[in-house]
């Protein structure tokens, strides 16, 4: 193991006592062993943390953008070299942190395409048919799946994180696990409730899985992938469709509260985001929402 490696997994393991999320720590150990596999390259001299400066860390900027990466993956990247040298900095273990010092890539300021509340309803309702045709083998648990990511906006990651004991079923509330570990109170409405109840009457864990509520196969816990999988499935199978992923249903979500007269900042609290800012990313007011503002709102109107 070399000098970086060994110090790259020494960040990696203070990430986990961070209570960082699964997801954060594979994202943050693949674009770091992308940046050490850059500077092992047969042939290139192998500089010691130290010894990597600004220079050397916009010139792997620059090799990414000759592999046609995309700029919103190098602001990844590169954010998380960023917090490498931060901890490297804390430990004493370099002056200062470079990463810093080189310029973000500008993202194009893009809007993530957003399903309307008709094609988002015509998903979630046809989950249940497209199971019955095409003999699905949990349609019960891939129906409360869709339900809870659209009627609570959740994060896949979050979705597969739910035990049981964070429903509050009375009162129809859930407690989510966010970023950092972050909890939150989420509501859910009847048509979420009625699933929900259809799936814990089939639902038949393994011994170790008494509190999860999302299984697979094998009786355990169903994992972010297979949620992706499960969702994608039934969108290509729908819709035609096979761009739409969990997150999508999470923008569905923000966008339509917003449409029908949500607070701004009550969707950031739904969402979990720590900042305004975010949320106004993920929501979209749609032309027709707008012509009607302005027609019930302005004088000249």
């Amino acid at each position: 193991m070399s000098e970086m490696s060994g110090q790259i997994e020494l960040f990696l393991d203070e990430l986990r006592r961070q209570n960082a999320s699964a997801h954060t720590v594979r994202n943050y150990a693949s674009d770091l062993d992308q940046f050490l596999v850059y500077f092992a390259i047969p042939g290139k001299e192998k500089p010691r943390v130290e010894e990597i400066d600004r220079l050397a860390i916009r010139e792997w900027l620059g090799h990414l953008y000759e592999q046609r990466i995309t700029a919103v993956s190098m602001r990844r990247k590169l954010a998380a070299i960023r917090s490498f040298f931060k901890f490297l900095l804390r430990e004493g273990l370099v002056e200062k942190n470079v990463a810093r010092m080189v310029r973000t890539p500008k993202a194009p300021k893009t809007l993530p395409a957003v399903m309307t509340a008709e094609q988002t309803n015509a998903l979630v309702d046809g989950v249940a048919p497209a199971a019955d045709k095409f003999e699905r083998p949990y349609p019960a648990r891939d129906l409360a799946i869709f339900e809870l990511l659209y009627g609570c906006g959740l994060r896949i990651s979050e979705l597969v994180g739910l035990n049981l004991d964070d429903f509050d079923f009375n009162e129809r509330w859930i407690r989510v696990r966010g970023k950092g570990k972050k909890e939150r109170q989420v509501p859910y409405a009847g048509k979420a409730s009625a699933a929900l109840e259809r799936y814990l009457a089939v639902r038949e864990p393994d011994g170790d899985s008494g509190q999860t509520l999302f299984l697979n196969h094998r009786g355990g816990r169903l994992t972010d992938r297979g949620a992706r999988g499960i969702v994608k499935y039934y969108a290509g199978t729908i819709t035609g469709d096979s761009s739409i992923h969990p997150h999508s249903l999470r923008h569905a979500y923000a966008t339509h509260l917003l449409s029908d007269g949500a607070d701004l900042r009550a969707i950031q609290e739904l969402l979990g985001h720590a900042r305004l800012s975010t949320t106004q990313k993920y929501t979209q007011v749609s032309p027709a929402d707008l012509m009607a503002v302005y027609d019930k709102a302005h004088p000249k109107a």
